[in-house]
Order: C-alpha cells, then structure tokens, then sequence
C-alpha cells in the first residue's frame, strides 16, 4: 500500500512538474523586483520565475523572458503575476491609417465672422462728444 501511495505522488509531482510553467529571465534593464513574502526582490538574469510570481518594473525598465521556444518582454511600469503579464504582453493595439485627401476640390474653406470681426467692420466710429 505504501509503494502505490508513494507511485502516485510521484507521478502527481511530475505531472505538476510538466504543467508548470516556469519563466527563465534573460535580461532585465532598470529596476525590476519581485515580491517575495512581504519584501520586494531584485530580479536578475537567469533567475527562474513562476507563472505566480508578482513582477514590478519600474519606469524605463524592462524584462526579457524566455519560455521554452517563446520570449516574452515585459514593458515598464508594469505590475501583476508573470502569466497575466506575458499574455498582454503579446497583445498590440493600432492598425493603418488609410491616407486621405485633402485636396482644395473636397475642402470647404467657409468663412466664419466672429462678433469681434462683425464690430470691426462698422463703416465709421462715431465719437460721442458731451454737449
């Protein structure tokens, strides 16, 4: 009985093992920590990072991460777990801007008075004298 218990723990150690995602980091620029208990620690290249481990990079940093064939960055000013941060870490946001036209044909140049324009186009200014 005790070798079948001591079998499915290890098989359930290595199962965990594989399913694990572990994250080596390959570089890191500026001030980047990692939360350990209730202190903040500096992280450092070839330190291995779990999927729960909270990351804090400060502004102008920066972390590289590698995991198996993939690499990760991870910009500044960004703070959370490693797994929530190299998924939005992939995501960009922006697209083409179709160039338009702006030729003179498809503009409308209206001209638009003004109240103080309107006031300085009175013919003549008339000097009220006391009599």
């Amino acid at each position: 009985m005790k070798k079948i218990a001591a079998f499915w723990a290890m098989l359930c150690a290595m199962v965990v093992s594989v399913f694990a995602q572990n994250y080596t980091v390959q570089s890191v620029s500026g001030r980047v920590q990692k939360e350990s208990g209730a202190a903040r620690v500096d992280v450092n290249a070839g330190d291995i990072l779990s999927a729960d481990t909270v990351i804090i990079t400060g502004i102008g940093s920066s972390l590289i991460l590698k995991e198996g064939d993939r690499t990760f960055t991870v910009p500044a000013a960004k703070n959370g777990k490693v797994a929530e941060l190299v998924t939005s870490a992939g995501v960009r946001i922006g697209g083409n801007v179709a160039r338009s036209d702006t030729s003179a044909i498809t503009r409308t140049t209206g001209q638009v008075s003004t109240a103080s324009a309107r006031a300085s186009d009175a013919a003549q200014d008339e000097d009220i004298a006391a009599e």
